[in-house]
């Protein structure tokens, strides 16, 4: 087997040009939210104390292998990272997050995609219009991303994605929009962000994602203010775009969705995960919610956490 990525050189060059001439386009148990322990706190590689985001902050950007365009907009792009191999690979879409704001890019999630890669899996990150961004918000914000997610499937033209097993993964308001996109076929067709053809997925797995925009916006946090900036407009469009907005209200889904989240965390509380997981009962839908002992908003994107071994251990049993 080949031991370099770079023949696939000048097909990622041809991708380049031709993005740019053209905007493209099982249920699991339940778990109790009980906090768990990591199964691997013994291992030295993972830290147990609580991870702030000064230390997130603090990691150096690990490279990105490609950055491609999936849409003719500046911020349309992704970074993918693949192992070293020439195989075909299962996909990991991480979808990143920093409240819906343009003060946060997808560089502090880069640690936690090498990891991924380093076990195997490619991971495309896609940055997208948010709010601060020039048509950041709604409806643009939730159609980039419909559209860097299927964008994975001009990926798989040039490169060896595995499309059978693609999860998607999501910290924070990147939970919240992985979380939407397993609950999107629910929207009216008549709706801006109705997707007819969105790509198959086996799973998401959201970290710390939000789950109810408005008992989120409720909260009165530093990050839950950013939630009426993201639907903008006037209280009649707001209360239909904090229902179409959120993933507890477009239930049920087919699609497995695991939600791992910190015992800890003081930016999106458990109960949005709980709340969310005896929502989707009533509905007929089972998901899986991991709550993590010790662990804060940020462990979750830490590779050297506790927490993050826990998520790895989740994300391989979608991938099985």
């Amino acid at each position: 087997m080949l031991k370099s990525k770079y023949l696939f050189s000048i097909a990622i060059i041809g991708l380049l040009f031709a993005c740019n001439s053209t905007s493209p386009t099982t249920k699991v148990a339940t778990e109790k939210t009980t906090p768990i322990k990591p199964s691997s706190m013994d291992n030295k590689k993972y830290s147990t104390h609580q991870v702030p985001w000064s230390e997130i902050n603090s990691f150096e950007k690990i490279p990105f292998d490609y950055q491609v365009p999936y849409g003719e907009e500046a911020l349309q792009i992704g970074e993918l990272r693949t192992p070293l191999e020439l195989d075909t690979f299962p996909l990991v879409i991480f979808i990143h997050g920093g409240c819906w704001l343009s003060d946060y890019n997808l560089d502090y999630v880069s640690n936690a995609c090498a990891d991924l890669v380093a076990d195997g899996y490619a991971v495309w990150t896609p940055e997208y219009r948010r709010v601060g961004d020039e048509g950041g918000g709604y409806p643009n914000t939730f159609t980039d991303i419909q559209e860097s997610v299927d964008f994975a499937r001009t990926l798989a033209d040039i490169y060896p994605l595995d499309l059978e097993n693609v999860v998607v993964m999501g910290h924070s308001a990147g939970g919240h929009l992985a979380l939407w996109l397993a609950t999107q076929q629910n929207l009216p067709k008549g709706s801006r962000l109705h997707n007819a053809n969105p790509l198959p997925i086996k799973g998401v797995v959201s970290l710390a994602g939000i789950t109810d925009l408005k008992s989120y916006d409720a909260l009165g946090n530093d990050c839950s203010t950013a939630v009426a900036k993201l639907l903008k407009g006037d209280q009649k469009g707001l209360d239909a775009r904090y229902y179409k907005g959120s993933p507890i209200n477009l239930l049920p889904s087919n699609i497995p969705m695991t939600l791992i989240q910190g015992e800890l965390d003081n930016i999106v509380p458990t109960t949005q995960g709980d709340t969310f997981a005896a929502k989707a009962k009533t509905k007929g839908t089972t998901v899986k919610v991991v709550t993590v002992e010790g662990a804060g908003h940020f462990d979750m994107v830490s590779p050297y956490s506790a927490a993050w071994s826990v998520i790895k251990e989740e994300l391989d049993l979608i991938m099985q």
